[in-house]
């Protein structure tokens, strides 16, 4: 059985090199680009990508065109990575491996390791993602921080750091700020009908920041795991802000 890899890119000029590399072995590498105006196109040329193209328009993130990209793709089996992800040789055989076996979920959910301010995170591992699963009947929702909707049984792959996607990116504090403000746009689409008050400023933060740095382990990475939890906190805050900000001003 054959297994596409589909990357998302928008001006992803930075690792794109180093993620194609990691993906080489597949059966297909489909770039599902959104106009960009940097070298993404030419390198993605360079290892004889599959190309395709989605508007940017007003998008602010990858997932209104994952659905677009997953579907171009030509295998039964899809892994979707970023473009700043790394797969290891482990989980490419694990895979490769695993849809062989009879009755083998049609979706993975896989872990992945994150920097942040330098190091991989304790607070962030294994951050599980679902990036694999069977190309027919699946649906990725147009909004941030989603899970695609997958047509049969999901399952979770080990806590296993060999199997683990590698997140190169390690944004700047200012680069996070901007996220913040960016993703949690998206997210008050999602969550608008929720019925968040004064004490939703309150407990969410402060659950967010118990659960990444005390639950998850982020004090084993000492001030960096503060830090972490603290902007965990900061965009739930944001987040709730904004939604009583849109109700009062509807």
């Amino acid at each position: 059985m054959a297994i596409s890899v589909v990357i998302n890119t928008y001006n992803a000029e930075k690792f794109l090199r180093r993620v194609l590399d990691s993906a080489k072995d597949f059966d297909e590498i489909v770039v599902c680009d959104m106009e960009s105006t940097d070298s993404t196109l030419d390198i993605a040329r360079e290892y004889g990508c599959k190309i395709v193209i989605f508007p940017k328009g007003e998008c602010r993130s990858a997932e209104p065109a994952r659905t677009f990209a997953i579907q171009s793709a030509s295998s039964e089996w899809v892994l979707v990575i970023d473009a700043d992800e790394l797969v290891t040789p482990e989980l490419r055989n694990y895979l490769y491996h695993g849809i062989k076996k009879e009755n083998c979920p049609k979706g993975l959910f896989i872990p992945r390791k994150n920097l942040f301010m330098g190091k991989f995170s304790h607070a962030n591992f294994p951050d599980f993602q679902l990036r694999f699963f069977i190309r027919e009947g699946t649906v990725w929702p147009p909004y941030v921080h989603t899970f695609p909707v997958v047509q049969g049984r999901v399952e979770k792959l080990p806590r296993n750091k060999s199997l683990a996607l590698v997140h190169l990116a390690d944004d700047s504090m200012k680069t996070m700020i901007k996220k913040t403000d960016l993703y949690s746009d998206n997210e008050v689409e999602k969550k608008m009908d929720k019925g968040y008050g004064y004490g939703a400023l309150v407990y969410r933060p402060v659950f967010r920041f118990f659960k990444s740095f005390v639950l998850k382990g982020g004090f084993r990475d000492g001030i960096e795991g503060f830090v972490c939890a603290g902007f965990e906190a900061f965009y739930q805050f944001v987040i709730v802000s904004k939604i009583i900000e849109y109700k009062k001003n509807k």
